[in-house]
């Protein structure tokens, strides 16, 4: 609830930043930053030995799916603030996320984490014979219980 209302005090300093000759960057939330900066190294650290484009066999409810979990839900935590800046606030923080190169390392760790056939196993109303269900096709509810 409280990611959308973050960008507004950054919008009080944004006149600040147009001024310089170098292109300018601005970090979204830091404890978020660094929680995201030590969860990338831990993640490079499970993935390291898979190449992109195969995948990472993680098992439900081991240390490495609660990495993995904590680091997807910091992105949409980030993503959900990309959403609720304005847009001349999204220039500065992609910036940001380009210089840092956090954007390619999600990228990198989504490639290898993917799963090769991402068919959806959870409860079906229809009937098995129709179309194949997969995590594309079908809404996942994450609520946290």
């Amino acid at each position: 609830r409280l990611m959308p209302e973050l960008p507004k005090f950054d919008d009080e300093d944004l006149k600040s930043y147009g001024d310089e000759e170098e292109e300018s960057a601005l970090s979204p939330p830091a404890a978020l930053m660094s929680v995201l900066a030590t969860q990338e190294l831990l993640l490079e650290n499970i993935l390291e030995c898979i190449p992109v484009g195969e995948f990472a066999v993680i098992q439900p409810l081991s240390d490495e799916f609660c990495l993995v979990l904590g680091y997807l839900l910091t992105w949409k935590l980030t993503l959900t603030f990309f959403k609720a800046a304005s847009s001349q606030l999204r220039v500065l923080y992609s910036q940001y996320l380009r210089r840092t190169k956090s954007l390619n390392k999600l990228l990198y760790h989504l490639f290898r984490l993917m799963p090769e056939n991402p068919v959806f196993s959870g409860p079906t109303s229809e009937v098995p014979n129709k179309d194949t269900k997969t995590f594309f096709t079908e809404e996942l509810h994450l609520d946290v219980k």
